[in-house]
């Protein structure tokens, strides 16, 4: 974040504006909660200039944020042409919020402040997603926040869960091994056995979608627009987001890339998905049938020689797919990027995405916008941090639907 000055002040496009209307007061505080996000620390005359309210309604405004904790008055500034200004900043401790992502091959639990910070973190590993392997691993975590976070806990103000969907489908891809650990998803309401542990209101997304969130609110998203995301990690996934909105469809399947076809039909063959040709899961097994640790795609060596045989037909492989998927996404949408993360070894990512540059680069874009191709900012705890992300935005941003639009319309 930056600061505003009134000599400096010019307005742009992530200008927020306000109502003077008495019955407007809870957006009105959202308002300049949001002006102060996207601005940093700035005095009242220039919140009043940016979300062109009146002085005296920024005024009254900032009077109950600063009675609620949500907001701090910095040191005043002096130097200037009349009265020296006191900027006025968010509240790190003004609210907390926390996140829960189950995944594939492990759970993290999390808690971030009021500025996105992320204050604690704990991360569980199993061999398979079992509930009753899971479920003990959220509640110890959420517990140890507590502990951690001590009189904090009384500004938590919500929790944001997410995971695959269908999670108890995937054992045909996991294999037979699988198929008894994942038969406990098919019944169980994960977001109310989480709910039950806090008594907290709990709001729940597709993991690579609260990766997407993330990146909209912390990585690129904060100037890139309109963009395909995707997260690289036991499996490829992806988010879809326009005009600074996340999309998830009717169904949720807005932005599934680990469904797309990479491929032609060919004898009343189906053509792979992304996800069996570019998703972790290859290379782990490919680690594991040379008798290696399969968790190695979590480490940074793993792009050194000595695992090249291993890498290079996974990199290629996957950088192909990816390629098609970059060329597909830009006939279907009007993308500004498309941007690759994930919760691999970073130099592994870092490999993927400039094989996938390389090949990228062979497609024909006649009579189409070519998108950057970005590496995400964010990391691998990006669907952790994206979740816990979701409560502060509902609570305390002017579009508390930012990442509910229900369709591409």
């Amino acid at each position: 974040m930056h600061s505003l000055s009134a000599a400096t002040f010019e307005p742009d496009e992530r200008a927020v504006r306000g109502s003077n209307h008495s019955g407007m007061r809870q957006f009105n505080e959202r308002t300049v909660l949001q002006a102060i996000r996207l601005h940093g620390a700035i005095a009242k005359a220039d919140l009043a200039r940016l979300t062109q309210l009146s002085s005296q309604t920024v005024s009254i405004i900032v009077s109950r944020l600063l009675d609620d904790g949500l907001l701090l008055k910095q040191e005043r500034v002096r130097g200037r042409i009349g009265q020296p200004s006191v900027p006025l900043a968010l509240n790190p401790d003004g609210a907390i919020s926390l996140g829960v992502q189950v995944g594939r091959r492990s759970l993290e639990v999390l808690a971030c402040d009021f500025v996105g910070r992320v204050r604690h973190r704990h991360e569980f590993h199993y061999d398979l997603p079992d509930p009753a392997r899971v479920l003990p691993c959220i509640a110890e975590g959420l517990t140890r926040l507590q502990q951690q976070l001590g009189d904090l806990w009384a500004r938590v103000v919500g929790l944001g869960l997410s995971s695959p969907l269908s999670m108890e489908k995937w054992s045909g891809v996991l294999g037979s091994r699988a198929h008894g650990a994942l038969a406990g998803w098919e019944h169980l309401d994960l977001r109310r056995e989480v709910e039950a542990m806090t008594h907290l209101p709990v709001s729940f997304a597709k993991d690579t979608t609260a990766a997407c969130v993330a990146e909209l609110l912390q990585g690129h998203g904060t100037a890139v627009r309109s963009f395909l995301y995707i997260f690289v990690g036991t499996f490829v996934g992806g988010g879809l987001v326009l005009s600074g909105h996340i999309v998830t469809g009717q169904r949720g399947n807005a932005g599934a890339i680990g469904s797309l076809p990479v491929g032609l039909a060919r004898g009343g063959e189906p053509p792979p998905q992304l996800l069996e040709v570019a998703s972790g899961w290859q290379l782990e097994q490919a680690l594991l049938q040379a008798g290696l640790d399969p968790l190695q795609v979590q480490r940074d060596d793993i792009v050194e020689p000595r695992f090249a045989a291993l890498v290079e037909p996974w990199l290629e492989q996957a950088s192909l797919a990816l390629a098609m998927t970059t060329a597909s996404g830009s006939a279907m949408l009007d993308l500004d990027a498309v941007i690759v993360d994930g919760s691999l070894a970073r130099p592994l990512i870092d490999a993927l995405i400039e094989r996938t540059g390389q090949r990228l680069a062979v497609y024909r874009f006649d009579g189409l916008h070519a998108p950057a191709l970005l590496t995400g900012r964010v990391g691998a705890h990006a669907r952790a941090l994206g979740g816990a992300l979701l409560p502060l935005h509902t609570q305390f941003f002017p579009d508390k639907d930012i990442f509910l639009k229900p369709s591409l319309g």
